[in-house]
């Protein structure tokens, strides 16, 4: 007679029941403008170029998670981003020339989600998110007088996010590596048709790919 097919041991088996749980978050982030350009960018010469660049950031934060039912929670998953949205611009007066304006961003991310999660298998389970955020820039230079050639970027945002992941769990606790797309709705370009490198666009929105791990208990 064969010997019975050994099952699966079943890690934190009493873990789906909790009505809420906490955790903590390290995620690398690629962030970047979605620019529109003003009717003065087609008008003036001088700027033949102005697009946005790509740059790498990270982010540190916390979790709270809370179950409404047996495939739905409700998840607070506040951070802190450092982040980069940088500008190309090719001038052509009063010289030809390549410039690179650098925004650097310090943000606190206070996103609210709602999770649906599959059925576990096992030691695993899939999950999808969406929800929307708030974000507040504390390195904002929207106050900034002396601003000839810079590019004055709002305090506040605000957007939407969406993402899918996975749940492994482990002994004593859950890793949970995500990847979700956040994206602002507002317009955080302060428009300042006096300065030279700002009128030639018409609205900047953020953009941010992000890759997290969640630990969880």
């Amino acid at each position: 007679m064969l010997p019975a097919k050994a099952q699966t041991n079943l890690n934190m088996e009493d873990h789906d029941a909790k009505p809420y749980y906490f955790g903590i978050t390290l995620a690398a982030n690629q962030s970047f403008f979605k620019l529109y350009h003003a009717p003065a960018f087609l008008s003036d010469d001088s700027i033949m170029v102005a697009e946005p660049l790509k740059t790498m950031g990270f982010n540190l934060g916390l979790l709270a998670n809370a179950r409404l039912s047996e495939h739905f929670d409700l998840r607070f998953n506040p951070q802190l981003l450092f982040a980069s949205k940088n500008l190309y611009y090719r001038d052509t007066y009063p010289k030809p020339q390549d410039t690179e304006k650098k925004i650097e961003s310090i943000l606190l991310s206070f996103p609210l989600q709602l999770k649906f999660k599959s059925d576990r298998i096992g030691n695993m389970r899939v999950y999808v998110i969406g929800g929307l955020k708030y974000d507040y820039d504390l390195a904002s230079n929207a106050r900034a007088r002396k601003a000839e050639n810079l590019i004055k970027i709002k305090t506040s945002d605000y957007g939407y996010e969406f993402g899918a992941g996975f749940e492994f769990y482990f002994e004593s606790f859950i890793f949970s590596p995500e990847f979700k797309i956040s994206n602002g709705i507002g317009n955080v370009l302060v428009k300042d048709p006096n300065l030279r490198y700002s009128n030639v666009i018409e609205k900047l929105q953020s953009r941010m790919i992000v890759f997290s791990i969640h630990l969880e208990g």
